[in-house]
């Protein structure tokens, strides 16, 4: 069973920096892509960024392009966002996802993922 679990969220003025991260348990987290999405309070959730399973390749949503970096370090089982320059509309819960398939491609879409975080909360007061 995989487990994944989020860590580094909390509260940050705006034009502040938070990095996010998320360890995996189970076996063989280097054969697949990991993404991070999130939920702001009345909306679905939304993709954020993607990696792809050995860290070659990366793919952003146009809303954080240039300001988050997404980045993973497979000895340890864990995949990192590095949030700079943010925004109060980048208030959301803070979720990473596993790709359903090994050895894939970029994945955006929420049901290319099958494991889940629970969550972190990010706070951005303005």
């Amino acid at each position: 069973q995989v487990q994944l679990v989020e860590s580094g969220g909390g509260l940050v003025q705006a034009g502040g920096s938070l990095r996010l991260s998320c360890e995996a348990s189970g076996r063989a987290f280097s054969t697949y892509a990991m993404g991070w999405f999130r939920q702001a309070p009345g909306k679905e959730r939304e993709f954020v960024a993607c990696i792809r399973w050995d860290g070659s390749n990366t793919y952003y949503a146009d809303s954080v392009k240039g300001r988050f970096t997404i980045s993973r370090d497979n000895n340890k089982n864990t995949v990192y966002l590095q949030m700079d320059s943010l925004k109060a509309e980048d208030t959301a819960v803070y979720y990473c996802a596993r790709a359903r398939d090994r050895y894939g491609r970029i994945k955006v879409q929420e049901q290319e993922y099958d494991y889940w975080g629970q969550g972190t909360q990010v706070t951005v007061s303005s």
